[in-house]
């Protein structure tokens, strides 16, 4: 039994990819959960049962909302994955560092570790151990023993060196933006007609606003939400996902909903961890967009972060060819940055499972039932 609670195969000599060398020869060791290396040692344990991780998020500036306990315990809740921390630190002591994955197994795309699935980003919280050679032996000789396709890393600034085994897989754009600037700066910073004339538009038509995580709260953001993905053609997380998030992660997680006449047309939901909160997901109704409700809804979160002491607020990852999201976020005086995430083998770049017909497939979610969609 691994350290923590997590069950893992018993130890065993594996071979070993030739860039990894000779030298690994446990992984998941039965004892400790523990990998034997002469120069280190490295260790698993369940975040969800082990306080040391909860102490290490609290204290390490690195950490963000998706490492929190809350976000893994509604990873595990809704889709069964199995979450465990690697890190150097043994049994017993105050925890240093670690890396947070959770195991993904589908049949469609197969199993792989990552870190973290649903998650923009996961900065390691390494001292030391970061790209080392024992790190490199330990993804060799576990996605061996686990059958897992690849290991992939989404890290906000972890750059790896020149002798890394990990690639680049996949990249976005990360916006963020500054709220320590007097209210009157940001407002002004954005863009004159499709942001600011939009929230004083909205202003105009006395849009309501409510935030919080009520089950009916949750009813109205996950109705609008369905509309929003089938406007993408996109399936929607189930409701289950967005149930087990505000159940683990409250206080730290909020819907914010406006409303046009007691009517639902805008929502986002948000999540916080020390003096940063994070735009997760946004929904909308078409037919009152003229209303300018996410406009709207930004404002109100930057007006009511910046007085509850919130100093930045990360708009997310955008892919790469969405120009319309890049262009919004862009307006409202954000910071953009590159997001790139790394995976381990070389060969699992990021590949387009054999015979999927995206178009197709966008098509029919787009017709589907709810209930069959959701």
């Amino acid at each position: 039994m691994a350290a923590g609670g997590v069950k893992w195969p018993t130890a065993r000599q594996l071979p070993c990819h030739p860039k990894c060398g000779p030298r690994y020869t446990k992984v998941f060791a039965d004892s400790e959960s523990r990998v034997d290396h002469p120069s280190m040692q490295l260790y698993t344990l369940d975040p969800t049962l082990d306080s040391r991780w909860d102490d290490l998020i609290a204290s390490d500036p690195r950490a963000s909302a998706f490492h929190r306990k809350g976000w893994l315990t509604a990873l595990t809740k809704t889709y069964g994955y199995r979450p465990l921390v690697l890190t150097s630190t043994p049994p017993g002591k105050r925890l240093e560092n670690g890396i947070v994955f959770c195991e993904v197994k589908s049949w469609i795309t197969g199993s792989r570790l990552v870190s973290l699935p649903f998650t923009d980003h996961c900065e390691p919280l390494l001292n030391g151990i970061g790209d080392s050679f024992e790190l490199t032996e330990w993804m060799c000789a576990a996605c061996r023993q686990h059958n897992w396709r690849y290991i992939e890393l989404r890290p906000l600034c972890w750059d790896a060196n020149a002798d890394s085994t990990l690639v680049a897989s996949q990249s976005f754009w990360l916006h963020t933006l500054d709220l320590t600037p007097p209210l009157e700066q940001i407002f002004h910073d954005f863009h004159k007609n499709s942001i600011q004339r939009r929230i004083m538009r909205a202003e105009r038509e006395q849009l309501s606003y409510v935030r919080g995580c009520s089950e009916g709260l949750l009813d109205d953001f996950y109705r609008l939400m369905m509309i929003t993905r089938r406007r993408h053609r996109l399936l929607p997380q189930p409701r289950a996902w967005f149930r087990n998030l505000l159940a683990s992660m409250s206080p730290n997680v909020e819907i914010l909903l406006a409303r046009k006449d007691g009517i639902p047309i805008a929502a986002i939901l948000t999540l916080r961890h020390h003096g940063t909160v994070v735009y997760k997901n946004g929904c909308s109704d078409e037919k009152f967009h003229h209303l300018a409700g996410m406009p709207f809804l930004f404002w109100k979160l930057i007006e009511e972060g910046k007085s509850e002491g919130i100093e930045q607020i990360d708009f997310g990852r955008t892919d790469l060819e969405n120009d319309g999201l890049i262009r919004f976020k862009d307006r409202f005086g954000t910071t953009r940055r590159n997001l790139t995430y790394l995976r381990y083998p070389e060969s699992m770049r990021e590949q387009r499972p054999a015979g999927l017909d995206l178009p197709a497939l966008r098509r029919l979610f787009s017709v589907l039932p709810d209930a069959i969609s959701s």
